[in-house]
């Protein structure tokens, strides 16, 4: 057995948490001893919000020691990488020689292996699809079958691991078609959107590479879904000094993110983007990874932490999206941090989270206690046809949940041949039922 360390783990989000032994394997060789002999569930930097990667009273394994790049063909664009690798250090090493990772989440510090477990979306989903689409193979540890090498090929597999939580085993390795890139700097235009039927018009209109809405959760009346919309390419020019990093100390104090502080901080937030709008020049990780500089910036909700709720309703889905808005502006709990997003139809997995619609992330500061919201907020995306994103839900129901995802039964019973005792499953996992077929 390896050395196990006895840690006390959380999400993202700071309200879950849970205690696990933990395995932190440095070569692939301890790696498939361990899953040989104790097959327990992997876990990356821990940037599910919620309970996805935690394991209470159980075992876990680290992976963020296996984080090497294997090879790249720069005929192909093909990496192999270790799972452990980090999106943002992909980028950094290889941006400079051309090439993008093809599909990022909010963060650079997410892995590969929790890019697939999640299948992640980002800014660019309405024209590159998923992460998983992207992905040409896998080598994956499994506590029923060992180790196997799995392709879109394989069969049943390679979707029920895509966006499948990590619940058919480990992902050791695996090869990903990286994006070619014009250069080191992203063109990035901002305009300023007055309300909500103009958001959505110009995210449908929108033809740039990268798109993405920040909304004003708090605004209400006529300025009901006002923000600003990003369009983005990548381009060549120097590249501009990064933005320093800086940490957040200590947790904030709950006055912090007071209603009247936020919907304050959210008027001038949005009056920064002047009415003609702007381009500016900005560096790779600042506009995909903008929170990244500030490190622990979950801290800023104190202690109590927050919740995020994020959905995704089909486009004819719209009406009860905006819906969804009201109630959460009329709460006064929203954050600063709200996101909306036109996305195509691209899905990798089973249970993978995207859909071709509109997807809106707001985040919710626990300490106002907002689970009758998300409960609500839940089943109006149920009943719309769309569905919660599994990689930031900590409040969902599981009947629910399960309704939302129509192959959850497929994916379960192709879990359960290769995890038959149920070894890798997760709090969220059990949480939700999700491996419930009685």
């Amino acid at each position: 057995m390896a050395r196990l360390r006895e840690l006390e783990l959380t999400g993202w989000g700071r309200t879950i948490r849970a205690t696990a032994e933990v395995a932190r394997p440095e070569r692939r060789s301890a790696l498939e001893a361990l899953m040989a002999e104790a097959p327990a569930p992997a876990m990356g930097r821990l940037r599910s919000y919620g309970d996805a990667a935690l394991n209470d009273g159980g075992l876990a394994v680290d992976m963020t020691r296996l984080d090497r790049m294997l090879g790249l063909d720069e005929d192909t664009g093909i990496l192999t990488v270790e799972a452990g690798a980090r999106i943002g250090e992909i980028n950094a090493h290889l941006a400079p020689r051309g090439w993008l990772v093809p599909v990022m989440p909010g963060t650079g510090f997410a892995t590969v292996g929790g890019a697939i477990a999640m299948d992640v979306h980002g800014k660019n989903h309405h024209g590159a699809g998923a992460f998983g689409q992207h992905v040409t193979r896998m080598t994956l540890l499994t506590p029923a079958n060992g180790a196997i090498e799995v392709t879109p090929e394989t069969g049943a597999v390679f979707r029920a691991t895509l966006g499948g939580l990590g619940q058919t085993g480990i992902i050791a390795e695996a090869a990903i078609r990286l994006k070619r890139a014009k250069g080191e700097v992203m063109m990035v235009t901002e305009r300023r959107v007055a309300d909500w039927d103009e958001h959505l018009a110009l995210l449908d209109a929108s033809e740039a590479t990268y798109t993405v809405g920040w909304i004003d959760a708090t605004a209400t009346g006529a300025a009901l879904g006002r923000g600003i919309l990003e369009e983005a390419e990548t381009g060549a020019g120097l590249v501009p000094p990064a933005k320093r990093g800086k940490r957040v100390p200590l947790d904030a104090p709950a006055f912090a993110l007071s209603p009247g502080v936020v919907k304050t901080f959210n008027a001038a937030y949005w009056r920064r983007v002047p009415v003609r709008g702007r381009t500016v020049v900005k560096p790779i990780e600042d506009f995909f990874f903008p929170l990244d500089k500030l490190h622990d910036w979950n801290r800023l909700y104190g202690k109590a932490g927050f919740h995020q709720f994020q959905c995704v309703v089909p486009l004819e889905a719209a009406g009860q999206l905006r819906e969804m808005l009201v109630a959460v502006a009329k709460s006064a709990m929203a954050s600063p941090l709200a996101v909306l997003k036109r996305m195509g139809p691209g899905r990798a997995g089973m249970m993978s989270f995207p859909m071709e619609g509109y997807t809106l992330a707001v985040d919710l500061h626990a300490a106002h206690r907002p689970g009758a919201l998300v409960q609500r907020l839940e089943a109006m995306a149920r009943d719309a046809g769309g569905r919660i994103y599994l990689a930031k839900d900590s409040l969902g129901q599981g009947e629910s949940v399960r309704a939302m995802y129509p192959e959850w039964q497929d994916w379960a019973e192709e879990v359960a041949r290769h995890d038959p005792e149920g070894r890798m499953a997760t709090d969220l996992v059990r949480r939700l039922g999700l491996r419930d077929l009685t």
